[in-house]
């Protein structure tokens, strides 16, 4: 082989590493028939599959992924993990240094819908065990080939090798203090010996287990080596998020009634449909507190008490509405919709109602949502669902550490802040 070749070869062996390590991974569904995909660690409580997906490197839980097939025969479907540095790029850690097994794992726990008008398959996969801290992906694929993606799922294992400490405060920006909150962050790290903080620390703060506004603080405002304290407490509002409102939602718990916010619900032999009240833009007034998930969805029935709500809720055809001036792009955005990410997120206009609407195939349950415009900096819900600093959110506070020479990221520390919490 002549030289040029070989160097050839060498380049395009390089190139194909950078796509792979440059690519960000983010939560997707990749297949049509999959839906209502969770990951979240196991619990006795109902209400375990609405927390984040975080554990610690010493956690007894485990993290379970549930999703549904939409199918009348299993598929083969494996998994893989990814890790990633704090940026969401695959690390340079090889399978051996994270993980316990070989790194792919066969989905055999599955289960048929029982009685259901559309057929589907549960499937259930338990995270393995890994042994480094940071972030993570679950690929699962089909028939061992990992080109035929059917959904990624991001997840974080943490260690407690810093202290970490985080508050909501009323933010500096005076002109806006009705509608901001603001988290500051303070870190200990007398346990390891950190050379530059601009560099080898990174703080990622993200509201209602959303990544798509996550803010990342990579500059402390205050650095106290003698104590080997970090406060990051930045005055230009990069720490500050838009309180938002509390939540709108739909109870669809039952078919043979109609659940709070839901107008009517037809069941017919082979398809169940429901039409939503329809839904106002209300940006003005005053506060109104009430229960919700912060965006998140709960799967359950009424329907048959006592049963097993992943295989015996039915999947019901909802169309959400919303009367607003037409004229704009609309999206309905929450975990139902991938936070805007779904084909399904985008809200159409209809000139003869008035009314814009979308329809999204449910599984009986809570569904929380708000509705935004799409602009360059991420979505502005402010135009419709108006900003309240009391407005009950859940934030998430991830230190980020590497350590001189290291390949990868450490999750080194994790808080998770829910001041007057309230759900359903």
């Amino acid at each position: 082989m002549s030289n040029k070749n070989f160097f050839s070869l060498i380049v395009v062996f390089f190139l194909g590493i950078g796509v792979t390590y440059s690519q960000i991974l983010e939560d997707r569904v990749f297949s049509e028939h999959i839906h209502s995909v969770r990951l979240f660690p196991q619990g006795a409580q109902q209400d375990s599959q609405l927390d984040a997906p975080v554990v610690s490197l010493s956690d007894s839980r485990q993290l379970v992924l549930l999703f549904d097939d939409i199918a009348y025969d299993p598929e083969q479907y494996s998994a893989k993990l990814i890790h990633c540095d704090a940026d969401w790029k695959q690390s340079a850690l090889r399978n051996n240094d994270f993980s316990v097994n070989f790194n792919e794992f066969n989905i055999q726990e599955y289960s048929y819908s029982v009685n259901t008008r559309i057929p589907y398959i549960h499937y259930a996969f338990t995270i393995p065990r890994v042994t480094k801290s940071g972030n993570y992906v679950v690929k699962v694929y089909r028939n061992r080939d990992e080109k035929e993606v059917i959904l990624t799922r991001r997840f974080m294992v943490y260690e407690e090798l810093f202290t970490v400490g985080a508050s909501i405060v009323p933010p500096t920006q005076s002109e806006e203090r009705r509608a901001l909150q603001q988290v500051n962050v303070a870190v200990n790290y007398s346990k390891v010996d950190l050379i530059d903080p601009t560099t080898q620390v990174k703080v990622v703060i993200r509201q209602n287990q959303r990544w798509d506004n996550a803010k990342f603080l990579a500059k402390p405002t205050f650095l106290n080596q003698s104590s080997k304290s970090i406060r990051y407490e930045p005055f230009d509002g990069s720490n500050t998020f838009r309180a938002g409102n509390e939540f709108r939602f739909v109870d669809l718990r039952f078919i043979r009634a109609t659940g709070v916010n839901i107008a009517e619900v037809k069941v017919e032999e082979t398809v169940i449909l429901a039409n939503t009240l329809v839904d106002r833009p209300r940006p003005g007034g005053t506060y109104s507190q009430y229960l919700d998930l912060n965006g998140q969805y709960i799967v359950f029935t009424n329907d048959r008490p006592g049963g097993d709500p992943e295989v015996e809720s039915e999947y019901i055809y909802t169309t959400f509405y919303l009367q607003a001036d037409p004229g704009r792009d609309i999206v309905m955005l929450g975990a139902l919709t991938a936070w805007g990410k779904s084909p399904e997120s985008k809200m159409v206009y209809d000139p003869k109602s008035g009314l814009y609407s979308t329809s999204i195939l449910t599984k009986q349950g809570w569904y929380d949502y708000q509705f935004g415009f799409p602009t360059a900096n991420g979505y502005e819900s402010d135009p419709i669902e108006g900003s309240f600093f009391e407005t009950e959110n859940e934030y998430e506070v991830l230190v980020y550490y590497r350590a001189l020479g290291s390949r990868y990221d450490q999750l080194v520390g994790y808080v998770y802040l829910h001041p007057n919490r309230r759900r359903i």
